[in-house]
């Protein structure tokens, strides 16, 4: 058989053709590697969600008081000698009259003892100058005595009339003396540590014995700054606040361990001055104190009830988070997913924040599952329940008759973006009643009258557009003519309209 011989390049030709065969494949391949996988859909969190539903807010103010004793007395010895015998027990209730000290009666019964003496003395010696006296005056009016006889006589009996006034007065000075020596509790109260001890000689250099204190009621003292008080007034001109009327704050006081004194207590003086090394005025506190539970100089907190915090927004602390740029909530947004929303925050009351500015009415803050959001997660949502006693699960309420107040710029007739928020928020809480809103523009007492009163006018009417847009009924809503103030006020408050549900 006939092999022909090995030729390489013989099979060149059929390499070439597999060659080009491939080359799409491998292209096809590589593209394929080059590209990355898609990345997978982001999981969807479950977060539990606070809808914002604006309300009325009552809110109280906390500080650190100390009590204080309305009557503190300090028991001294009024004569000098020595302390015979004590009669209470230190630091007990000691009732008015009480016997607390008795000193050395002797000495004090033998000064009695020796005016009394005295009186006698000088009463008999009256007695003889009178029944002379009595001779004297006729036979001197017979002439059978001299003019100077009978002056003589009068002036004897004149005399010993002024010393027997004279040792009566003694008398009583030694029965006066003698009766210190009895030392009474001129009160009922809380009676402190004896400063002598029985047989010491007491004297003005020591006489000092002990102090009471009452104990009911009880002042309460407690300081507020310049700056806080300025903060406070502020808030009430910008209708952030509403003070209970007359500012009657109900006070509630808080012991060590931090249980609730039952009574209730009022502010009854508040110094008109400030004090020039702390900056703060003094607040004083009545309250009753029958039991005695509360002791003179002791640190209590104090609580002041009453002020509202109208058409307020709160949410849950741990809802609130803070970034690079300062406070942020995560709202569910329309589209069912996170949104990153930043909020200003005011102040932190219990266990939530009052948001000023970044938040209305419908939105929907995530409470719970907030770590594990992005912007733009797909979120599952389920209702935050608050906690009973929280301020999210009060009722969403306004009371009749309360008025808010909304602000304008000088000679201008339109809502700032606050002024927006808040009438939306307002809207809101009032569609849960039924009864008439009065809207009341205020008449700037600057300028021209007629002009002022024609914008109060247009101010009120401004308002009640918006209150419109928000979905309240027409009918519910009545512009009142304008009223103008009885004296000057501020300038800001002069640019309001007032706005209240009628009862």
């Amino acid at each position: 058989m006939h092999n022909e011989p090995y030729h390489p390049t013989a099979s060149r030709p059929h390499t070439r053709r597999c060659a080009w065969v491939l080359l799409p494949a491998c292209v096809l391949l590589f593209e394929a590697c080059s590209k990355e996988a898609p990345p997978p859909p982001p999981q969807s969190a479950e977060v539990s969600v606070l809808r914002i539903e604006p309300r009325d807010t009552p809110v109280s103010s906390e500080y650190i008081a100390q009590t204080q004793s309305p009557q503190e007395v300090s028991i001294v010895a009024r004569v000098n000698g020595f302390l015979d015998k004590q009669l209470y027990t230190e630091g007990a209730i000691v009732n008015e009259g009480q016997i607390l000290f008795q000193m050395d009666r002797k000495p004090f019964i033998a000064q009695l003892d020796s005016a009394q003496a005295a009186l006698d003395k000088t009463n008999a010696a009256h007695d003889t100058a009178v029944a002379n006296l009595k001779r004297v005056k006729p036979l001197a009016e017979q002439n059978a005595l001299s003019q100077k006889d009978l002056d003589d006589a009068t002036g004897q009996a004149d005399s010993t009339a002024a010393s027997v006034a004279q040792a009566q007065a003694n008398v009583d000075t030694a029965k006066l003396n003698l009766s210190y020596t009895t030392i009474a509790s001129p009160l009922r109260g809380i009676a402190a540590a004896a400063q002598q001890k029985e047989g010491a000689y007491l004297s003005p250099q020591n006489n000092l014995l002990t102090t009471v204190s009452s104990l009911d009621p009880m002042w309460v003292n407690f300081s507020m700054s310049e700056n806080a008080f300025t903060h406070y007034r502020s808030q009430i001109a910008q209708g952030l606040l509403i003070p209970p009327k007359d500012k009657s704050y109900e006070v509630e006081l808080i012991q060590v361990d931090n249980t609730p004194l039952p009574q209730k207590g009022r502010i009854t003086f508040v110094n008109p001055s400030y004090n020039a090394q702390t900056g703060t005025f003094l607040i004083r506190v009545t309250i009753a104190n029958p039991d005695g539970t509360l002791r003179p100089n002791q640190f209590v907190r104090v609580r002041l009830h009453g002020a509202i915090r109208p058409n307020a927004i709160t949410v849950p602390q741990r809802a609130v988070q803070q970034g690079a740029k300062g406070h942020f909530v995560w709202v569910v947004n329309a589209s069912g997913k996170a949104e990153l929303r930043p909020v200003t925050v005011g102040e932190w009351y219990r266990d939530s924040w009052f948001i000023n500015q970044g938040l209305a009415a419908g939105d929907q803050v995530v409470v719970d599952g907030a770590l594990r959001l992005a912007p733009d997660t797909p979120v599952r949502v389920k209702p935050y329940v608050p906690d009973p006693g929280s301020l999210e699960a009060a009722p969403q309420t306004r009371p009749l008759g309360a008025t808010v107040s909304v602000h304008f710029a000088m000679a201008r007739t339109t809502l700032d973006s606050e002024s927006r928020r808040m009438l939306k928020q307002l809207a809101l809480s009032m569609k849960t009643t039924s009864n008439p809103v009065d809207i009341t523009g205020i008449v700037d007492w600057t300028g021209k009258h007629q002009t002022n009163v024609e914008l109060a006018r247009r101010r009120a009417e401004v308002v009640r557009d918006a209150l419109l847009a928000e979905g309240l009924a027409a009918d519910r809503l009545r512009v009142q003519p304008s009223r103008e103030e009885p004296g000057p006020v501020s300038s800001r408050d002069a640019r309001r309209v007032e706005i209240a549900v009628a009862r």
